[in-house]
């Protein structure tokens, strides 16, 4: 997926309806990369989620860690809000993932208001999990 968090912003801005975001959400959903079936494994689920949601993280380099994060879910528009938090974390450096607000670009473009209470507890949760990986690769950095 070469989506930006910005690109998402934008095309958000454009669409006026609700049912058509969540239609823009779940083809972001169908544009994420193939998530390999060996990692789907419990190591690799998110907990917290009502929808089975799988990250992997990877990373490189050393002292500021740039970490890349692949995912998936079970659930249409749940699998569009992992391809949002791609877009939003991977491909940064583990302290930028850091200083990150995602509960401000998900107020950008409406989610928060617009999420069923168990979908916003799993994005928090995503959220959670990504911060943490983010933070085990700069402590292991240093």
């Amino acid at each position: 997926m070469t989506t930006t968090i910005d690109a998402i912003r934008d095309d958000f801005s454009l669409l006026d309806e609700w049912e058509d975001r969540y239609r823009y959400v779940i083809e972001l959903g169908e544009s994420l990369a193939e998530f390999p079936e060996s990692a789907r494994v419990p190591a690799n689920k998110v907990p917290g989620c009502v929808s089975q949601v799988w990250l992997t993280t990877e990373r490189s380099g050393d002292v500021d860690p740039v970490l890349t994060f692949q995912g998936d879910s079970d659930a249409h528009i749940v699998r569009g809000l992992v391809a949002i938090m791609l877009a939003l974390f991977s491909g940064r450096p583990a302290s930028q993932i850091l200083k990150t607000d995602a509960d401000a670009t998900l107020k950008t473009l409406g989610l928060d208001e617009h999420l069923s209470p168990q979908r916003a507890n799993g994005l928090r949760s995503m959220v959670k999990r990504i911060k943490h990986d983010a933070e085990t690769a700069l402590t292991q950095a240093a």
